[in-house]
């Protein structure tokens, strides 16, 4: 009897942890959009972009507003928490492919925000796609991406089909500059922003290409100078683009020079300097993330040393919130999470965008936007939304 009464106690003992285990994986609120149903527990949200190297400025903005998201959801579910795995990619196609076999390989891994840049997209996201695993890229560009048929690819910015033409009307329409030079880094991101910008400028003055990681245009400068160009459209990344522009002042340029999301940053005005980058005009397919909605701005600065928000730290911020609600409402694996994140309809908390998705991984057309920032007084500071055509 003894030995009978204690396999039932020990029965009871082992169904009452059972149930407790289960209990502890339950959503402590529903602040995330779920509906009272019990979260999924110790899933992984991946980060992948460059965190190190030469473009980090970038990648650590967008890091942030992924660690803001999962830090807050944790606070507000501590009994069912959601690690965040970072994927230091320094913005290197070449690095890509062992970083995305890694992560494909983690099965707690459920979602990713990224990859940040065109380049290691196109090397990593076939990857991604093999392994089923859901991806919502923050800021890579390049429009071909969503024409490789990858089931998992998804966008929460306008590409370069909106970015391109819209910079090109800001130089033709706003500096109303008559003589282009435009030059490329000969990235999968900066030759085809450049390739959307001539588009809309017809004849340019000039055109030349550089390489990444390149630090000495003594070459390209002495043609965009004898070119007569008074503005420069520049396609690639923030570091080239300082020196590029440094190089230019100290031969005398005097001209403007434009460049898109890859250049928007404040590292932009350090590697140039404060002088050299006065008046240079950005843009991004996006609005400005330190005008974002609701407590967003305030939270960040809170969370990071009282850094202000960069690039598409808000953009990475809602994304991530979106793998978050799916998870909070019981989406436990990346075949439930991609459904969830395909049937997405909501705005951002940050950017106020509707995140809706295309077949094609594209956000929703309605919700694309693109501004001109200008470097002033040694920060980069909003200029104006760029109409559409």
């Amino acid at each position: 009897m003894r030995q009978k009464l204690a396999r039932v106690l020990g029965g009871v003992a082992i169904s009452a942890l059972v149930f407790s285990s289960a209990a502890a994986c339950k959503a402590d609120s529903d602040t995330e959009g779920g509906s009272g149903s019990s979260a999924a527990c110790d899933l992984k949200i991946g980060f992948f972009g460059p965190l190190t190297g030469d473009a980090a400025g970038l990648g650590i903005h967008m890091r942030n507003g992924t660690k803001l998201a999962i830090d807050q959801y944790n606070k507000d579910n501590a009994s069912c928490k959601v690690n965040l795995e970072e994927y230091d990619s320094q913005g290197d196609p070449a690095k890509a492919s062992p970083l995305a076999q890694k992560a494909a390989g983690d099965t707690k891994l459920v979602g990713l925000v990224g990859p940040a840049f065109s380049g290691e997209s196109e090397v990593a996201d076939p990857i991604f796609d093999a392994a089923g695993l859901p991806t919502i890229t923050p800021s890579a560009t390049r429009p071909s991406l969503s024409t490789k048929g990858w089931k998992v690819f998804h966008r929460g910015v306008g590409n370069d089909t909106s970015q391109g033409p819209a910079a090109g009307r800001y130089i033709k329409n706003v500096l109303k500059a008559e003589k282009v030079y435009v030059v490329d880094d000969q990235s999968a991101y900066g030759t085809g922003l450049v390739d959307e910008v001539k588009k809309v400028l017809g004849t340019v003055a000039g055109e030349d290409k550089i390489q990444v990681k390149q630090t000495g245009f003594s070459a390209v400068v002495t043609k965009i100078v004898g070119s007569g160009a008074t503005a420069l459209f520049f396609g690639g990344y923030y570091t080239e683009a300082g020196l590029l522009l440094k190089q230019l002042r100290g031969a005398g340029w005097k001209g403007t020079m434009i460049a898109g999301d890859g250049v928007n940053d404040a590292n932009f005005i350090k590697v140039a300097g404060q002088a050299v980058a006065e008046g240079t005009i950005l843009t991004c397919p996006c609005a400005p993330a330190t005008a974002a909605k609701g407590t967003f701005v305030t939270d960040y600065k809170a969370a990071f040393e009282n850094a202000e928000p960069g690039t598409y730290a808000d953009v990475s911020y809602d994304i991530t919130k979106i793998y978050l609600e799916g998870i909070k409402s019981g989406k436990a694996t990346r075949a439930d999470l991609l459904a969830f994140v395909k049937a997405y309809n909501k705005a951002g908390a940050a950017t106020g965008v509707t995140y809706k998705f295309e077949a094609t991984g594209e956000l929703d057309p309605a919700q694309v936007l693109v501004w001109a920032f200008k470097v002033n007084a040694g920060q980069v500071v909003p200029d104006v939304e760029i109409p559409k055509a």
